[in-house]
């Protein structure tokens, strides 16, 4: 019955974050239209902070083949910076929390219904950029195993700078620990 409802978490989670990516949430985690790749956010970002950026090769200083890795950029206030989706528990649950580049987030049940939101502090957002940055998405496993197996424990699953990764309460590196606690809580209360 428990790798029964680990599979079940597992294949919720991985529904709840298909329905969620750039063809399920109305794309707004997908990147601007006629985006060339990172360096092209990039330079939208640098546009928009007041500095010049142009699509000419002659323009740009830093060559097209070296893009900034997707971790580094920090996306801009209204796209997101990390979803969160932890299933399972003693009583089976499914909570979603999304953090918006400006430190606004939304809590969603299973059905993906709106179960409250918030705004971190500049603090509470830069701590969890800090947990983000140091958690290494690029460098991580899709799949975190290895742990001590906590019955009726959580599975969590991340998607941050176009990353995916996930494991069971146990598994989870000290570094994804970090994340978790950086979170808004899951449940109200």
């Amino acid at each position: 019955m428990r790798t029964f409802r680990a599979v079940a978490a597992v294949l919720l989670g991985a529904v709840v974050l298909a329905g969620c990516g750039p063809s399920g949430s109305g794309g707004d985690d997908a990147p601007p239209k006629g985006s060339g790749g990172p360096g092209t956010i990039t330079a939208t970002a640098g546009a928009s902070a007041g500095t010049s950026a142009s699509t000419s090769p002659s323009a740009n200083p830093t060559p097209s083949h070296t893009p900034s890795p997707p971790t580094s950029a920090v996306p801009a206030p209204g796209e997101t910076l990390v979803r969160v989706t932890r299933s399972g528990g003693f009583a089976g649950e499914t909570h979603t929390l999304v953090v918006k580049g400006d430190g606004s987030w939304s809590r969603l049940d299973a059905k993906a219904k709106a179960e409250g939101t918030g705004k971190l502090s500049e603090q509470e957002l830069a701590a969890l950029r800090t947990a983000l940055r140091e958690a290494d998405f690029p460098g991580r496993p899709r799949i975190a195993t290895g742990g001590p197996k906590i019955y009726d424990g959580f599975f969590y699953a991340f998607v941050h700078g176009g990353y995916e990764v996930a494991g069971e309460q146990g598994s989870l590196p000290p570094a994804l620990v970090r994340v978790v606690e950086a979170l808004p809580p899951f449940t109200a209360g």
